[in-house]
């Protein structure tokens, strides 16, 4: 089977670009030829295809392996592609490899490659089950990358087709000026809302299998749990219609004789719509990426920490307190821990995160004592994240109703779950506590 056939002109496209750019390497688009059969027609449609992100019309953040050329020398000072990834992955990495260590990607739109989708359902559940594990593969390397469910987000502009439409983006509105006054008309796009953004995520699958087994309870046990049922209906409408909306705005290149088939092809492209965050995240848990994974384990030396706790160290030369802090998250992130730094308008430094439920912030404060000599005092203290406190009171709220209904069965089991979630919450604020303390220690070691 053949996967990419160049445009004649491609290699053209690319050497004018290397000879008048610095580019380390450069793309171009990739596009499904007519001909390859209905199947392949609607995966082209269909998300989960390789798409190029472009900051501008000609800086790229990353392309597709379908699609990419480097310098000979940039290559090799990267050391090539990791063999580790095998089913897909290893341009995102080269991509930011390349963009770490050597330079600025490149990307020219006339530099086309006609890229052969799956043409099987089967191919297709297969193609996307590797992208789901080669994300988990990316994230133990590159967890600084990767939100706490899981996610990476891009600084550029995606482009390709098959996207799943974001319900809350739908619309917008034309600048037109007043009575058509204005010399360049734009459109404006409704910003996208997190609510109706969540169903586009894989781990939407575990909200509607949640609310299912609640409504099932309701059925065949108590009717208090029967509350679950709306929304439940509510969790599977809502990808339902992002489908068909996604599946409706498809352009087949395939000739249908009929109605009957045409509505074929959107109906197969709807369910791919389905398909692929579900087959992503069967890749996804296989190999580890799970909201609930925890990047900062300490093993047989974990210490139960649910306080704030403070260091001091003494400095007999003066350094910079922003070096200080730059070292400290270096030596985080060479353990392979997920550590963000505080914006203009935070109260803290550094922060770990120790998984889905808890994190913990570090504070610093540097004392000069004249002739270049400081004493640095840092402060750590344990956060748990805003959605589990509001799980929490929800969970609790239900327990007290389960009580005076007299569903005392149901009662244990939520204040079970209760009592297990602020157990696991406490040990991923811990562990992620512990992590701190270990490499501070480590730096006032080195410093001495």
């Amino acid at each position: 089977m053949r996967i990419a056939d160049p445009d004649p002109h491609w290699l053209h496209y690319l050497a004018m670009t290397y000879m008048i750019t610095d580019f380390v390497a450069v793309g171009g688009p990739n596009i499904a030829p007519a001909g390859d059969g209905k199947i392949a027609d609607c995966v082209a449609n269909a998300p989960g295809e390789p798409v190029h992100v472009l900051l501008t019309d000609t800086l790229a953040e990353h392309i597709p392996g379908c699609n990419m050329s480097f310098r000979k020398i940039s290559l090799e000072k990267i050391g090539g592609f990791d063999p580790r990834y095998r089913a897909a992955g290893d341009d995102v990495d080269a991509c930011w490899r390349l963009q770490e260590q050597v330079g600025e990607i490149g990307f020219h739109p006339t530099a086309l490659v006609w890229h052969h989708r799956r043409d099987s359902w089967s191919m297709y559940w297969k193609q996307q089950q590797g992208y789901g594990k080669a994300e988990a593969l990316i994230e133990e390397k590159w967890p600084k990358k990767y939100n706490t469910l899981g996610h990476t987000s891009w600084r550029g502009q995606l482009y390709g087709k098959g996207w799943t439409v974001n319900l809350s983006t739908l619309g917008g509105r034309i600048y037109q000026g007043t009575w058509g006054h204005a010399p360049f008309q734009s459109l404006y796009r409704a910003a996208p809302t997190t609510l109706l953004s969540l169903p586009l995520m894989p781990e939407w699958y575990f909200v509607i299998a949640s609310l299912a087994v609640l409504t099932l309870l309701g059925i065949v046990w108590t009717p208090l749990l029967l509350f679950s049922s709306p929304l439940l209906a509510a969790s599977i409408i809502l990808p339902i219609t992002q489908a068909i909306i996604s599946a409706s705005r498809a352009k087949f290149t395939s000739k249908p004789k009929n109605i009957w088939q045409l509505c074929k092809l959107y109906f197969i492209t709807a369910c791919m719509h389905l398909q692929q965050p579900y087959a992503r995240l069967i890749g996804r848990i296989k190999h580890g990426l799970t909201p609930w994974r925890n990047k900062s384990k300490q093993g047989k030396k974990f210490k139960l920490k649910l306080l704030p706790e403070s260091f001091s160290i003494w400095h007999e030369e003066w350094e910079d307190p922003n070096v200080t802090l730059r070292k400290l998250q270096e030596k985080l992130r060479q353990k392979g821990i997920i550590v963000s730094a505080g914006g203009d308008y935070d109260d803290w430094d550094l922060e770990v995160r120790g998984g889905l439920l808890g994190k913990t912030r570090l504070q610093m404060v540097t004392e000069e004592h004249g002739q270049g000599k400081q004493l640095k005092k840092f402060r750590l203290f344990p956060k748990i994240s805003l959605i589990f406190f509001s799980f929490l009171i929800l969970l609790g709220i239900s327990s007290i109703i389960s009580v005076f209904n007299q569903a005392w069965l149901f009662a244990i089991i939520q204040v079970s779950i209760f009592l297990i979630s602020i157990v696991l919450a406490a040990r991923e604020c811990s562990s992620s506590q512990n992590i701190i303390a270990q490499v501070i220690n480590s730096y006032e070691t080195e410093g001495e």
